[in-house]
């Protein structure tokens, strides 16, 4: 079989490992500023939470590996993992003053505002001995985002995951995910995101994200292509309103995106993310497979929430039957 084909053939088992962080999000009513808020709604947060959410919501199966707080706020996040179905066998609480990372943000898009709370976050206490109580061999893919090579010991232990992974012979997929605020240097970021993409047969990114491990936003579609030839079955290159170009087995494949009324920026590339590897692994095609999970992106930035806005197999065909489509790439 092909590189393209392994890598296919583990993301069609629907059974994934996902590493990286769990956290709490406050959102106040659409159109209020934090600063005005009274009530907010709470809701389960975090990058590889709310993909592992998302997968389980289209019948996939997904299990968390990371640290919470041991506290209240740990346990809702635990608790919220079980209520969505993912798993959470690898996830360990820690004492001390760690705390479970909070995001406070708006649902409107002039003035947006996002305040995140990462000190001393729970969730970069993931140890070594972590990542190595996991069966590898009993899933058919590893999936994790950039913020969990932020900071140690989660740095190392994620690498430890990815060796262990492709001892295993599962494919590593990896959204870049870079936060400046969670990392020491803009210098680290570029390269230890750079070490984590070598090492990736799957990556997805944005335009800045990719120019940002090539050294400049210009070089981005290169850096893409690159990474294509070299060393990734696949490569996402997202490019905003512009749609993405998709890399995959010699291919170009360009895609628009689903036009909607959006009520905030945030959420987006976590939905894009199931909602690409559910339709992988059901089988469905690449181009189709892109625009579905652009389908699926469309939708949460239409909606408050992010893990409680992620759509089920059911909305995703009423949104699509119901839109005029996507635009040109």
């Amino acid at each position: 079989m092909s590189r393209l084909s392994d890598v296919l053939a583990g993301i069609a088992k629907n059974n994934f490992i996902v590493v990286g962080r769990v956290g709490i999000d406050f959102t106040p009513p659409p159109g209020v500023a934090i600063e005005d808020a009274e009530t907010c709604m709470v809701a389960m947060g975090g990058s590889s939470a709310n993909i592992s959410a998302g997968i389980c919501k289209f019948d996939g199966q997904a299990s968390l590996v990371t640290c919470v707080s041991d506290d209240a706020i740990g346990r809702y996040c635990v608790n919220q993992l079980t209520a969505y179905g993912v798993g959470s066998t690898h996830v360990r609480a820690v004492a001390g003053e760690f705390r479970n990372s909070l995001a406070v943000y708006e649902s409107r898009l002039e003035g947006h505002q996002s305040v995140i709370y990462r000190n001393g976050a729970a969730d970069f206490e993931m140890s070594m001995d972590d990542v190595e109580a996991v069966d590898y061999s009993s899933f058919g893919a590893l999936i994790t985002a950039g913020t969990v090579f932020a900071a140690e010991p989660s740095r190392s232990a994620a690498f430890r995951a990815f060796e262990l992974a492709k001892e295993a012979g599962i494919p590593i997929i990896f959204d870049v995910d870079y936060r400046p605020y969670s990392w020491p240097s803009p210098q680290v970021a570029e390269e230890v995101l750079s070490k984590a993409g070598a090492m990736s047969d799957v990556i997805v990114a944005n335009d800045e994200e990719f120019g940002f491990m090539a050294g400049g936003i210009e070089k981005g579609e290169a850096k893409a292509r690159e990474l294509a030839m070299s060393s990734a079955a696949i490569v996402v290159y997202k490019m905003g309103h512009l749609g993405a170009i998709t890399f995959a087995d010699g291919e170009e494949i360009r895609t628009g995106i689903y036009k909607v009324d959006a009520m905030k920026p945030t959420g987006a590339g976590d939905s894009f993310m199931a909602g690409f590897m559910a339709s992988l692994a059901a089988g469905i095609d690449m181009k189709t497979a892109i625009l579905r999970g652009s389908a699926c992106a469309a939708i949460v930035v239409a909606k408050p929430g992010c893990a409680p806005a992620m759509p089920n197999k059911e909305q995703l065909e009423t949104f699509l039957a119901s839109h005029s489509g996507p635009s040109e790439a």
